[in-house]
């Protein structure tokens, strides 16, 4: 029997610090049950397509694998409604740009096989279908779980099927791989364009933190949803929000306290507010030694702030340019730092780590 969700949640503003893992335990997790149905359902529907696209058609192309991107994490998704990526591989495309120039026609592909899916198989109640002339996504509703979840499908190059199939050459497939993209999207002007052929490696670079930090994702992620519903205004990505939370717990690296969560996510706000001054990235995975990366990536760091590289993709500045939007959520930011989520029980305010807005230490070759 499903749990009885209030219909009344807690304030996250009035919550007090030191209850604010709580907060998130018992508002804020994903039922694990509904994780699992909602994983059984997607990977049907991802063998229907891999069995039924473009099977006897006289095109060429073959889906080779769909893999689930975005908030379906068992640690980081939110109750209610989640977005979520359903990216759909093809084998046979040769670069980056080819998913662009195939997009029309493999989406309407896809559409006539999900609305076969519906009356085959047993999600007809759950399953939704929508679609324009360009973009497909549909829905799938849990009513049990009060969950609802609306799958953007998109068609992707994998650019990553050689790293799969050959493990101990990863760090050189890799270089081939991003020497590839920096090449394509520097010709073509699409920095940034390609990221979602590497969204497995975003996945990766948040699945196997502590389930603190993916706590402390989760209560961002809530407070970003509350500032858009109530600012009505185009914001920075999700993505971006989730990227300075991971930089602020690598720097700190924060002990056990029962303001910690507090602690953290008071480091975040004040990050938002110094947008201006942000300039952060990785090289996880891509290699700094490689001439032509590290030429790119040093071209990239010296742009103008704010900068958020993603993690997966050294073209793509998460920030984006959306500087309005940049500033109207600091102003909201800087308006919770006075909330009683940050306050202390003997009414101090919670401090925050001590994490600079700007990355140290990137030298060209």
């Amino acid at each position: 029997m499903a749990k009885h969700v209030s219909s009344t949640p807690v304030a996250l503003c009035s919550t007090p610090a030191w209850k604010l893992d709580k907060f998130i335990k018992e508002n804020l997790l994903g039922d694990l049950t509904f994780l699992t149905e909602l994983r059984t359902d997607v990977d049907s529907i991802s063998a229907f397509l891999m069995e039924r696209c473009f099977q006897g058609a006289v095109h060429p192309m073959r889906v080779s694998r769909v893999v689930m991107g975005g908030s379906f994490n068992p640690y980081t998704v939110l109750k209610g409604r989640s977005e979520v990526n359903l990216l759909v591989f093809f084998n046979n495309l040769t670069c980056f740009d080819d998913q662009f120039k195939l997009q029309g026609e493999v989406i309407e592909e896809i559409r006539k096989h999900l609305c076969q899916f519906q009356p085959e198989k047993r999600l007809r109640e759950k399953l939704e279908v929508q679609s324009s002339e360009q973009s497909l996504s549909f829905k799938l509703s849990y009513p049990k779980f009060q969950q609802e979840v609306e799958f953007h499908v998109q068609t992707a190059y994998d650019a990553l099927y050689e790293v799969r199939r050959k493990e101990h050459f990863k760090c050189e497939i890799y270089n081939k791989v991003y020497a590839q993209l920096i090449r394509e999207c520097t010709i073509l002007d699409k920095e940034g364009e390609f990221n979602i052929c590497f969204m497995e490696l975003q996945q990766d670079f948040l699945w196997k933190r502590p389930r603190e930090l993916k706590n402390l994702i989760c209560l961002v992620q809530h407070w970003y949803r509350l500032c858009k519903e109530k600012l009505r205004e185009p914001l920075p990505p999700q993505y971006a929000l989730e990227l300075l939370t991971v930089y602020a717990w690598e720097h700190e690296l924060p002990d056990k306290h029962e303001t910690q969560t507090a602690r953290g996510f008071r480091t975040v706000l004040e990050l938002i507010t110094k947008y201006l001054c942000l300039r952060i990235y990785w090289t996880l995975y891509y290699d700094v030694l490689h001439e032509q990366v590290n030429a790119y990536l040093y071209a990239q760091v010296k742009r103008v702030s704010p900068l958020i590289l993603d993690p997966a993709d050294p073209t793509r500045n998460v920030a984006g340019l959306n500087l309005q939007g940049w500033c109207i959520l600091a102003e909201e930011a800087k308006a919770w730092l006075d909330y009683p989520c940050f306050k202390n029980r003997d009414g101090s305010r919670v401090s925050s780590w001590d994490v600079p807005p700007e990355k140290k230490g990137f030298v060209s070759l």
